[in-house]
């Protein structure tokens, strides 16, 4: 299994090596250590946007290209084939239904309420109940 990581960095190498330049060329140009551009490439760290796109920039490539070959490797795994390089890619699941969402978010409102009508008698049970989580900011500020 592949993920996203190792998936944009074998793509940022291959822009790389496709170009003749080496890593101490691409970091300089990039304002990115050496080692950090090894492990992105490597597929070990996972870069910002910030930091892609200056990698981008330095190999004279347009971000919404490294990113569409990632995504295009990605969709093809989603069909079931099978990537260039032969591996298989790891896809987050689709987002949870809505439906689903939407009642835990009723729910945690029903909690908060029942949290407020049993009023504490003093600051400091407010904020105790506040570190467990039980009360608002705003309830604290109000009980102050």
């Amino acid at each position: 299994m592949v993920l996203l990581r190792e998936l944009l960095g074998e793509t940022l190498r291959r822009r790389r090596r496709a170009q003749k330049r080496t890593l101490r060329d691409v970091s300089k140009q990039a304002n990115v250590s050496l080692g950090y551009l090894s492990e992105i490439e490597r597929g070990h760290k996972e870069p910002s946007s910030e930091l892609l796109a200056s990698v981008c920039g330095a190999l004279q490539v347009r971000l919404s290209e490294v990113l569409a070959e990632v995504s295009r490797e990605v969709a093809i795994h989603e069909r079931g084939e099978e990537t260039p390089q032969g591996r298989q890619v790891a896809v987050l699941p689709l987002p949870r239904d809505k439906a689903a969402s939407s009642s835990e978010a009723q729910e945690e409102v029903l909690r908060r309420r029942r949290a407020l009508s049993a009023a504490p008698a003093s600051i400091a049970q407010v904020r105790s109940r506040h570190r467990r989580g039980e009360v608002t900011d705003s309830v604290v500020r109000a009980a102050a």
